[in-house]
């Protein structure tokens, strides 16, 4: 008993006060590394260079010449990389980390996954994200606090408080402006307007971010793209396809049934006068759009969808209801197909129009919709994807990386490859330049200088996605599930105490001893 106290305690401990599981996802740390005949890709949208040696230097990028030129620093630690690439680490602007499937039977079911995902965010050469919205901001700051003290692997996060949504009733701005100070005071460092919201109250959600200094994007539904641009928000997620602005039947402050807004823009052209006013819009008041080309896809019916390993990451208990999900959506009707593969066309021809406008487009995963989409492997499905609908992969690099940076005032550190960053950079190997499908080839992870091997993290994340967590009490801080611990044994020991004077005193009222159970012989 007291040997499993004991135990408990020293694991208590070990997670609270940062135990590292980290180091055996490391495959190299030092100081000092030079990345020789390497290809680099700066995130900036220039052309790639090939070639090249890169120093990196206590985690920050010292160096970045033709190899032909470069001065390696003695005691380096080598890593010779003809027939790779290195980019910037991603930059995930609509990342969860929490995992959702849509099943006919089940209805919608979301799971916290945020170890599992920040794994499979790393391995998949995202570095940084922000959450754009959460089911547990608790948890959320928990992994974030994990990581940023070493204890577990992951990547840089920006957390976004829950989903802000209307109330039943009639508007409620002052109530959502205290949702958001609420949400700021726990920690968020950004917010995430939702479909429900209506006009005075994405207006009181957006001032009262500003007045924190923070950012607010939304997934809007009740209130069109136009109207938000005016009232100021940041950021709007997904694109035109979740725009309700442009059908007839729209009512103010009502968010009307996502098949029949799809079912009229399909019938538009992106040339129409309006969606061309809407992108003008956009651009004159600084609106960032997030792409999310993966999850769009994932409802189409092409082969590459459902990307095959995501089973093997599921836990036991969700995988059946992946599974009747996926069936679900397998098997409808070639209209229904149809109408999604249209829906992700159009949407990759606004997001080709408003770079093109000059709009600033930044990318993300958002591993939700019925299940199809995975964190991490859905941030390099989208660089595909983004080249499909006309960019340049270096275009389509820059949009997931210094993009985002720049958005999260950070372009300074992170983002692009340049002298003084922090190394936060991803190898593949093959040349996306000429190929990007050679993005889903990574290597070799590095973050803040530490590189990390991709297939370990995966390989630890196998059968853990959606799993339930034994060690959500270790979410506590570590005192006070000690003094949980230590109140129990004073407890215990109370009552033995009080039940030996009992004895003492009172034998009769106790068991006689030949009555008792015979212990075992040790």
């Amino acid at each position: 008993m007291w040997q499993w106290i004991v135990g408990f305690v020293a694991i208590v401990l070990l997670q609270g006060c940062g135990g590292s599981g980290v180091d055996r996802y490391v495959r190299t740390r030092s100081r000092v590394i030079a990345m020789t005949h390497v290809r680099v890709i700066d995130g900036t949208g220039r052309p790639g260079k090939d070639d090249q040696t890169l120093i990196i230097q206590d985690g920050r990028i010292s160096g970045l010449s033709n190899a032909s030129d470069a001065r390696v620093p003695a005691g380096a630690d080598i890593l010779d990389l003809p027939g790779r690439t290195v980019i910037p680490g991603l930059v995930g602007m609509h990342e969860h980390l929490f995992y959702q499937i849509e099943s006919p039977s089940s209805g919608t079911v979301a799971v916290a996954a945020q170890a599992a995902f920040a794994r499979l965010y790393l391995a998949s050469g995202v570095t940084t994200i922000r959450t754009a919205g959460t089911v547990d901001l608790g948890g959320d700051l928990r992994i974030k606090r994990l990581i940023d003290g070493g204890s577990e692997p992951g990547p840089k996060i920006h957390v976004t408080g829950p989903y802000l949504n209307a109330r039943a009733g009639v508007p409620d701005p002052e109530g959502i402006a205290r949702e958001v100070a609420a949400q700021a005071e726990q920690g968020a460092t950004s917010m995430k307007a939702y479909t429900t919201l209506r006009t005075s109250e994405l207006r009181a959600a957006i001032t009262a971010a500003h007045e924190r200094g923070l950012r607010i994007t939304g997934h809007l539904c009740a209130v069109g793209y136009r109207e938000a641009a005016s009232l100021g928000i940041d950021n709007l997620e997904h694109g035109l396809v979740m725009d309700t602005e442009f059908y007839s039947g729209k009512e103010p402050d009502i968010c009307p049934s996502q098949g029949d807004v799809l079912g009229e823009l399909l019938g538009m052209d992106i040339t129409n006068a309006a969606i061309q006013e809407t992108i003008r819009q956009l651009v004159r008041h600084g609106v960032r759009v997030t792409s999310t080309l993966a999850v769009l896809e994932s409802y189409t019916a092409r082969d590459s969808i459902p990307d095959p390993r995501i089973p093997i990451l599921l836990a036991s208990r969700i995988r059946g209801t992946f599974d009747t999900a996926h069936d679900a959506w397998s098997e409808r009707d070639s209209a229904g197909s149809r109408a999604w593969a249209g829906v992700l066309r159009k949407e990759m021809q606004f997001e080709r129009q408003f770079m093109a406008a000059g709009g600033r487009l930044m990318a993300g995963a958002d591993p939700t919709g019925w299940g199809g989409t995975m964190a991490g492997f859905a941030d390099l499905r989208g660089l595909e994807l983004l080249v499909e609908a006309g960019l340049t992969p270096e275009q389509a690099i820059k949009v997931s990386t210094a993009n985002g940076a720049d958005f999260l005032r950070e372009s300074e550190t992170i983002g692009s490859i340049e002298t003084g960053n922090q190394a936060d950079l991803v190898v593949i190997r093959g040349n996306p330049s000429a190929n990007i499908s050679d993005v889903q080839s990574v290597e070799l992870v590095f973050k803040d200088g530490v590189g990390y091997d991709p297939a370990a993290l995966i390989a630890a994340t196998e059968g853990t996605v959606g799993q339930y967590d034994p060690g959500r009490l270790l979410r506590w801080p570590p005192f006070i599930v000690m003094l949980g611990v230590v109140l129990v044994l004073v407890a215990v020991r109370v009552f033995r105490f009080s039940r030996s004077r009992l004895s003492a005193s009172s034998p009769i009222l106790l068991p006689k001893p030949e009555a008792r159970s015979p212990k075992p012989e040790a």
